[in-house]
């Protein structure tokens, strides 16, 4: 079976979101085996060397926010949050649309503005050199992979809101 045909069967998106969801659950997908490598390599080295991988608090910590930030454009995209639909059956269906159009805006919107705000921390940790307390690892890097992931969320929002909403959703 070919690459793409393999892509097209196990992922539901079109176009080049496709790609972008692919390439941002296999940073997950290794990040997630590298968690695990380091978290076994640490245990084994504290209980059968008496010495754990040095670092190893950081490197999860790290690991976590690259996880975590990779997944959420995708999951946005999917429109994988949690939704609550109490009042769904009491209101009519372009009433939904609006409501879901306005939703996507405004999360879009303050995903992006703390993507700024986010990025302003990671230029001002980068001039004060600001790093990690073992390892040394330059925090500001990090910050800003974090801010860059909160504006494709924002941008993935707002796009799944018009598709969803509109394209797809036609009476």
């Amino acid at each position: 079976m070919a690459f793409s045909a393999w892509l097209t069967a196990h992922y539901e998106e079109k176009g080049p979101v496709r790609w972008l969801a692919f390439a941002l659950e296999l940073v997950a997908a290794v990040t997630l085996f590298l968690l695990m490598f380091l978290t076994c390599a640490d245990v084994v080295g504290r209980y059968f060397f008496g010495n754990s991988v040095d670092g190893t608090t950081e490197l999860t910590e790290i690991g976590i926010a690259i996880l975590v930030f990779a997944e959420m454009p995708v999951i946005t995209w999917r429109g994988g949050h949690v939704v609550v639909d109490i009042l769904d059956k009491m209101w009519g269906s372009v009433a939904l649309k609006v409501l879901g159009l306005l939703s996507a805006f405004l999360m879009s919107s303050a995903m992006y503005f703390l993507g700024v705000r986010i990025f302003e921390l990671a230029e001002r940790s980068l001039r004060r050199d600001e790093i990690t307390e073992l390892l040394e690892i330059p925090v500001g890097y990090i910050v800003q992979y974090i801010a860059v992931m909160s504006w494709a969320t924002a941008a993935l929002m707002i796009t799944y809101g018009i598709y969803h909403q509109i394209i797809q959703n036609r009476d």
